[in-house]
This record gives C-alpha cells, structure tokens and sequence, in this order.
C-alpha cells in the first residue's frame, strides 16, 4: 500500500556525527527511499529539540519524528516498521519470513545497539576518567561476543533471511556505528555484508541527502 501524503521526519540541524549517516534520522530516510516515499524534513537544533513544541512530537526531546496526516511517531525502530508495514519493499509477503525480519529488528535494537553505544559513550564521555581503559575492554569485549554470533548467523549469506528487508536495513545500520573503531574488520563477512547495504541505491540517496545538511550542498544525480 503506497501513501499519498508526504509524510514529515525531522533530523538535527547540525549532525553531531559530522556527516557519516550515523544519526538516527538516516535510517528513517532509507526506508523511505527503499519504497520510493517522497519526505520532507524539518531541521531542529539541539534547542528547539528540548522546547515543548518538539517535545509534543517526541517527548524524550530526541530525533526522528514522524509525522503524517494524524499520525505522530518517534523512535527509529517504530518508524521503520510503520514504513515497512505501509508499503512493499521491506517485509516479506510470506507470513514467517515477515515474523522473522521484524525479529531482527528488535534483534539489531535491542541486541545489537546497546553495548555499541556504550562504547561511544564511553570513547565520548569517559576517556578522562580512571577506569576508562578497564570499561572500554569490557564493553568491546560485549560487541565482540555478539559479532562472532551474528558472523556465524551470516555466514556467506548475502542477507540475514532471504531477501533484503528491514531487519536487514537496521541491522547494517548499527553496525555502521563501529566503521572507524576498526572492530568490525576483524569480521570479514559482516564488513562485506555492510557494504552491501551501503552500495544499495536507496541508501545512497539517503546518505547524500543526510550529508547534504551538514555540507550546505545540495545532492546532485
């Protein structure tokens, strides 16, 4: 099923990521993009974001939002799905294969994310402090655990389950977090199978567009 409205997401103003596509917003952009939605955004910053009127759209004073007709949502993962379950493209037909392309949705969320956003905050936070080194060993130490199990999942598959869907979108997501820790290296089906995702044309379109707002410059093509 195709929407006829334009539906809205907001994203930062100013992307503390400096551009690399690891805001949040980029994989509500992706999506959008897999299944051919046209979007507009509104640019927030870090200000607007706290003031009640962003706080209405998404009461923890975070990005994305999304909003269409009246229908307000916020949280990356929730808005994936309410794309992927609108439209084609992103949830398989058969019943199974769509049960378990949303489990690897959660699994990315809910597994995956945690402990490599530990580790950014930790890297961000908490260099100065004197157990930094010892956290830092322990938090890796939890990323790896779970890149060998994912890696061993994977295999020489091209994608988690089949075709590529959502779970697939969100998975290559998180793991674009640990590009330039050198982490995921050392997992070469995982390095190769996020930059499948990354050669896809829609997320092309995404990362121009996100990297657009940080540059000033336009996309072209």
């Amino acid at each position: 099923m195709t929407l006829t409205m334009t539906p809205t997401i907001t994203a930062f103003e100013r992307s503390p990521d400096g551009g690399k596509g690891l805001a949040r917003d980029m994989r509500v952009r992706w999506a959008l993009e897999e299944v051919g939605q046209p979007y507009n955004v509104r640019l927030v910053s870090f200000s607007e974001m706290k003031q009640p009127a962003h706080r209405a759209l998404h009461p923890f004073g975070q990005i994305p939002t999304y909003e269409e007709c009246d229908l307000v949502l916020f949280e990356s993962g929730a808005i994936v799905f309410h794309i992927a379950e609108r439209h084609t493209g992103l949830l398989p037909d058969d019943v199974n294969s769509r049960a378990r392309a949303i489990a690897w949705m959660f699994a990315a969320l809910n597994t995956m994310e945690p402990p490599i956003v530990d580790r950014e905050i930790a890297t961000y936070l908490e260099r100065d402090e004197a157990w930094y080194e010892q956290r830092l060993r322990v938090v890796e130490g939890r990323i790896r655990n779970r890149l060998l199990e994912l890696s061993s999942h994977l295999g020489d598959a091209e994608w988690l389950d089949g075709a590529f869907s959502a779970g697939d979108l969100m998975m290559v997501e998180v793991l674009l977090r640990l590009k330039d820790s050198g982490i995921l290296e050392d997992y070469p089906n995982l390095s190769t199978y996020v930059a499948r995702g990354e050669a896809r044309p829609a997320f092309k379109r995404a990362f121009a567009a996100q990297l657009a707002v940080f540059t000033g410059k336009q996309p072209t093509g």
